[in-house]
């Protein structure tokens, strides 16, 4: 009997950057299409078909979600905020933090297109057919975010460079090997826990974006999509907090985890020849023959 088999060739992509890439943009675009699909059956639904925790549980789905499908080939960073900080840390080349950035807002982007062709029948019965971002009946927070009322742009600032940094500090001790390192497999549940406890304590103000590829890709959509440019003029051009002040809160968080927690956990010991601990036994075995002579001797004179 001849066998035969045939070997299927997997049409895996030569450039590792481009590799890289395509997963930063395919896990922020989950990662959105979760978010903005659960804000809008809240939004659209007045509460009757979900409540603000559902959002902020679906967005937490969305990035362990994300997390599983793309960290073996990008590491899943989904964040301009976190793929600056690991540049700053040294753990990512400072090249790929343009490419990168330009896939995760790139995806959100798309995601944004997605959730408001799924959910557009809602969205227009809600809005009455009219596309704004003030009033009883604004649906542009379905996509992207807007400040509260009483908030002053610098207490809005604060809360988003907060914001991201406790969200580098907690992530970073995860696989740190020298403290208490999370299994590999329940660090997307762990992230995604971290990001459901921030938005659950930190989204009241202006909606805890701590990501500028989250914020700017649903709001460039809003803009081509008939909300118009008051999605960046609105609130005094307010636009541009929840995409500066992350990168500010992600650095920050980073080095605050390097001065508190990885510069004073104790050096890694170094591995032991093991050589020299065969030799060592092997003393350790002969010691008592040559204190009490021969093999024999040491047997008679013990018994």
């Amino acid at each position: 009997t001849v066998k035969f088999t045939m070997k299927l060739h997997t049409p895996m992509l030569r450039s590792a950057l481009v590799r890289e890439c395509m997963a930063e943009f395919l896990g922020t675009f989950v990662l959105l299409l979760f978010g903005c699909s659960a804000t809008a059956q809240v939004k659209t639904s007045r509460d009757t078909k979900g409540q603000y925790l559902s959002i902020n549980m679906s967005f937490s789905v969305g990035v362990m979600s994300a997390m599983y499908l793309t960290k073996g080939i990008s590491g899943a960073h989904l964040n301009p905020a976190v793929t600056l900080s690991f540049c700053v840390l040294r753990k990512v080349k400072w090249g790929r933090l343009v490419p990168y950035c330009l896939s995760q807002v790139l995806g959100a982007y798309v995601a944004s297109a997605l959730a408001y062709a799924v959910y557009h029948d809602a969205i227009m019965e809600f809005s009455g057919g009219v596309l704004t971002v003030y009033g009883p009946n604004e649906t542009a927070s379905i996509f992207a975010t807007y400040p509260s009322q009483y908030l002053t742009l610098g207490r809005s600032f604060l809360d988003q460079v907060v914001g991201t940094l406790l969200l580098m500090l907690c992530i970073l001790s995860l696989e740190e090997k020298r403290n208490t390192p999370a299994p590999s497999g329940l660090v997307p549940p762990i992230v995604a826990t971290i990001v459901l406890g921030i938005s659950m304590s930190m989204s009241a103000n202006c909606g805890a974006a701590i990501n500028p590829a989250r914020d700017l890709g649903p709001r460039l959509f809003t803009l081509t999509a008939g909300w118009g440019t008051e999605v960046f003029t609105c609130y005094n051009y307010w636009f541009w907090v929840p995409i500066v002040a992350p990168l500010i809160g992600g650095p920050l968080g980073s080095c605050l985890y390097l001065v508190f927690v990885e510069w004073q956990l104790p050096a890694p010991e170094p591995p032991q020849d093991r050589r020299a601990t065969i030799s060592t036994i092997s003393n350790s075995i002969k010691e008592p023959a040559t204190r009490w002579g021969t093999g024999d001797n040491f047997k008679s004179t013990y018994f």
